[in-house]
C-alpha cells in the first residue's frame, strides 16, 4: 500500500502557518506533530471557500468520539481549525482562505 505524502511536502506554507499559529496558542506538541502529518484527503464537499484535508482515516458519517477537541487558530486571513483526537491531528479545516497551490502539481 502506498503512503499518503506528508503534508509538508505537499503544501508547506500551510505546515509552516500550523506550526507558528499552534505555538502561538501554547499547543507545543501539536505544533511539532504538524510537521508529520501525512496528506489522506481532501475534504471531499466541493464548497468552494473549502480547502480542508483530512490527515487520519475516518468512516464518513461517524462522530470522532471521545478524546476529541477542537483547536481554533488565528490566521490572517480565513479560518483553520484542527480536529485533534487523543492528541494527534487528524483535520485540518482550511476555510475562506487563497487557493492552495499543490507543490507536488509541479512534478
Amino acid at each position: 500500500m502506498k503512503e499518503h505524502p506528508l503534508v509538508r511536502e505537499v503544501y508547506p506554507e500551510l505546515v509552516a502557518e500550523l506550526a507558528r499559529l499552534l505555538e502561538a496558542e501554547g499547543e507545543r506538541n501539536l505544533a511539532i506533530c504538524a510537521h508529520d502529518l501525512r496528506l489522506v484527503a481532501p475534504c471531499g464537499c466541493k464548497d468552494d471557500f473549502c480547502q480542508s484535508i483530512r490527515t487520519a482515516e475516518h468512516p464518513e458519517g461517524t462522530p470522532y468520539g471521545p478524546g476529541h477537541r477542537n483547536v481554533i487558530l488565528d490566521p490572517e486571513e480565513g479560518m483553520l481549525i484542527l480536529d485533534v483526537v487523543h492528541e494527534r491531528i487528524v483535520y485540518v479545516e482550511v476555510l475562506d482562505r487563497p487557493p492552495m497551490v499543490r507543490k507536488d502539481a509541479v512534478a
